[in-house]
Parts: C-alpha cells; structure tokens; sequence
C-alpha cells in the first residue's frame, strides 16, 4: 500500500435557497449560491492491491455499506474498472443532518483522491457526473469553487464573493432533508433571479420556514445568532449562520454560544483543497 493520503472533505454554505419549481419526477428545482468553509471532515485513504473498499474506522451512526465515501469509491472503481482498491478513513467534524454537506463533501474527496491515487485522469467533468448519482450536492463539491446553481443543484457557474468568516451553530437536531421536501406547505415556486441580483437581504432559504415550524430548536437558534449579525438556515438544515466582520468577531460570538449548541468560526475558502488534483 502506498503512503495513505489525507484530505480534507471541506463544509459548505447555502448562502440562499429558493425553490423554483418541481420535474415531473418529483425532484425540487432549485437556484442556490454555495459557499465553501475552511472547516471539515478529514479522510485518510490508501491504495489495495485485491480491490476490496474498506472503511478502516466506525461512524456512529453510518454503517459501511451505507456511506456514501464507500459507495463512491465503488462506483468510481466500477465505473473506471480498476483492479486497485482502497482503504478509507473517516474523521467525522461535521454534524450529520446539518445542512452543511458533509456526506456529500465526503463522497467527492473520495472521488478526487482516489482519481489522483488510481492515477485515473478523470476530467472534473466525468467526475461531477459521476458524482450527481450519489447526491445532488456532489457535483458542486467537485466543482471546487463558489458557485450559482440551478436544475436540482448540478448546473453549476463560478462566483466571486468577497472573503468572509461565518459563525456556523448546530442547534442540536439532525433534520432530515427528504421530510422537509415533501411538507405540502413548502414554497415551490419563487420567483427565478439572475446571478447578479443576488444578495443575501434580498433572497432567504425557502426552507427555513417549514423546518422552525417542525424543529423550533433551529428558530431559537437563528434569534440567538442574530443579535450578532444577519442569520439564517443552511441548506435544509439544521445547521445556521451568519457573517461576521472578521476572525476576532466570529470567535467572541463562538465563545458566548449557549451550552446545548455547538458552534464553530469558519473562513470561506476560495477552493477546494483538492481543486488542483483534477484538470
């Protein structure tokens, strides 16, 4: 085995959420901004010469044949039929059920560092294809860069924010995103805006209503976070945010967050720490 490779399986932000409408398949049309942390989960992997896929730790909570870092390793073997295997370690940071993409961003480091240490040569654009059939946020990961994003998350454009830090809270829930999708009152069809139009006074998480109503641990969270500044769910939760000025800022309001939460500062990251591993 080759000396094992350790990388980071980066965060990211909803900064927006609109639901736009529905496919005839039931999947949700959505424009979103992504946004990624400098904070994560770290996974180790090493290459095997028998091509078994290994999880080499537990996850509470996940077992082996349920995760997607196994599941895209089978796929990306079977797909590129490479007699190589790999042995695969999971530190989860991340809260699952959070909004924050964790098992997403997890699948999509698989998929680039098993790409780099198969010596496959895979396109980011194979890749990200590749990546839509375990999660609808797969792609943007592989995509490496903020992005706008549109369809059920795949059609992906580049987009320039500014540098920031964000205090990220998880209000102690996991919430589950097919449940929150399928509630009747769910606002499906907002208005569709351009790139340019976005801000974030002006757009919200289309989401955010339906899961205070349901988990009204996330409603306290996001009135305790905006005493400091702008707050609001990610994704479809349960996790919130909010920008802060700077370092010092974020890491004051972390030090005041109330015992029955977990909070974190976190620094946008210009790209994935992988980006350049892929052409």
């Amino acid at each position: 085995m080759n000396a094992p490779l350790t990388c980071l399986a980066p965060a990211k932000l909803n900064l927006f959420l609109h639901v736009v409408g529905r496919r005839a398949d039931g999947y949700h049309l959505l424009q979103t901004a992504f946004r990624l942390l400098d904070w994560g989960d770290t996974l180790r992997f090493g290459r095997r010469d028998d091509g078994a896929i290994v999880r080499m730790n537990a996850v509470p909570g996940v077992q082996p044949e349920d995760d997607l870092v196994v599941r895209a390793a089978r796929c990306l073997q079977a797909e590129a039929g490479v007699s190589w295997g790999a042995e695969i370690w999971v530190d989860k940071v991340l809260p699952m059920g959070g909004g924050l993409g964790g098992g997403s961003s997890d699948a999509a480091t698989t998929l680039l560092a098993l790409n780099r240490l198969w010596q496959l040569d895979w396109t980011r654009e194979r890749l990200q294809a590749l990546g839509l059939g375990l999660g609808a946020d797969v792609p943007f990961f592989v995509f490496g860069r903020d992005a706008f994003a549109e369809g059920v998350g795949e059609a992906l454009v580049p987009m320039a924010v500014p540098p920031a830090w964000y205090v990220v809270l998880a209000p102690g829930v996991s919430v589950p995103t097919a449940e929150i999708f399928s509630v009747k009152e769910l606002t499906r069809s907002t208005e569709i805006i351009k790139m340019p139009d976005f801000a974030m006074h002006t757009t919200r998480n289309d989401l955010q209503p339906v899961v205070c109503d349901r988990y009204p641990q996330v409603a306290q969270a996001i009135d305790w976070l905006s005493q400091y500044a702008p707050a609001r769910m990610t994704g479809s939760g349960a996790c919130v945010f909010a920008p802060m000025r700077d370092e010092t800022q974020a890491r004051q309001v972390v030090a005041q967050c109330p015992e029955r939460w977990q909070a974190w500062a976190a620094k946008s990251l210009e790209r994935h720490p992988l980006y350049d591993w892929v052409g």
